[in-house]
């Protein structure tokens, strides 16, 4: 009796990683951060049959973005997913994503910009910010097909990788033109992230999107006030919501990788519209 060709509908689509568009460069040395850390680059869909060079997006806690493996608790992102389906549907430019792993014990010194009393961490930003600039970046620029010019570089992260990012744009504004600022973590040593802000003095300004959702925690209301004291700060500075600032308080939105996840097609269409 012959057999019937069955046909099986699949769930789940085919990702970066099926396909070797996820490049792994592990253990990332810096002169100006002791501790090495791993590079997770994706790759858009026929970066391998073409000439065509990409606009760049820089990612904090690169371990969540890809790989529910590597991902915390186990919830990645699923960039490469949303990257897929919107570049096949022409809504974004096919940028090369660049997660940066975070270090584990060391992210939050790492991440935070200043050295906060209460947790005796932080104030490693600006040297993280100097090796994303002067190392991480040159170094993609030369593996990679990349467009170099600061409009065409972006950086983001959440929570702490969000100040960090933001730091990263201050200290780089001729670096990192877009940057996505995603429930960032205002509350850190009594809002010092809007000193930086406050003393901010270069006359470029990059464009940014900034976030945070209405259910992030138990101190909800305080977290969408420390949100909204930052949009106030970067508009005292002259940044201009509409035109290079985008500000969002998402509904029922918690602090988690889902929630980040489910959000991260907004984001990617802001940072890389259709030429």
């Amino acid at each position: 009796m012959r057999g019937k060709k069955l046909h099986y509908e699949l769930t789940e689509p085919r990702r970066a990683r099926d396909e070797g568009r996820l490049r792994l460069h592990p253990r990332f040395a810096s002169k100006f951060l002791s501790t090495r850390r791993d590079l997770i680059v994706y790759l858009p869909p026929g970066y391998h049959q073409s000439n065509t060079r990409h606009p760049v997006l820089y990612m904090q806690d690169g371990q969540n973005l890809f790989d529910p493996a590597t991902a915390f608790a186990g919830q990645d992102w699923r960039m490469d997913i949303t990257a897929d389906e919107m570049i096949a549907r022409g809504e974004i430019q096919p940028p090369i994503i660049v997660g940066i792993y975070n270090t584990g014990v060391k992210r939050m010194s790492e991440y935070a910009p200043t050295r906060d009393k209460r947790h005796r961490k932080g104030g490693k930003a600006d040297r993280y910010a100097e090796m994303l600039a002067r190392e991480i970046k040159p170094f993609i620029d030369h593996e990679y097909r990349t467009l170099k010019p600061a409009k065409h570089t972006a950086v983001g992260g959440s929570s702490l990788g969000a100040l960090v990012t933001l730091v990263a744009g201050l200290q780089y504004p001729r670096v990192f033109g877009t940057l996505a600022v995603i429930s960032p973590s205002v509350w850190w040593d009594n809002r010092a992230i809007l000193r930086w802000v406050q003393d901010y003095s270069a006359t470029v300004r990059p464009r940014l999107w900034v976030d945070t959702g209405t259910n992030e925690g138990s101190g909800a209301n305080f977290v969408v006030e420390d949100a909204r004291a930052l949009r106030h700060a970067l508009i005292e500075k002259g940044w201009m919501e509409g035109q290079n600032l985008a500000y969002h308080e998402i509904q029922g939105a918690d602090h988690s990788e889902r929630a980040w996840s489910a959000r991260t097609g907004a984001i990617l269409a802001y940072l890389f519209p259709p030429r």
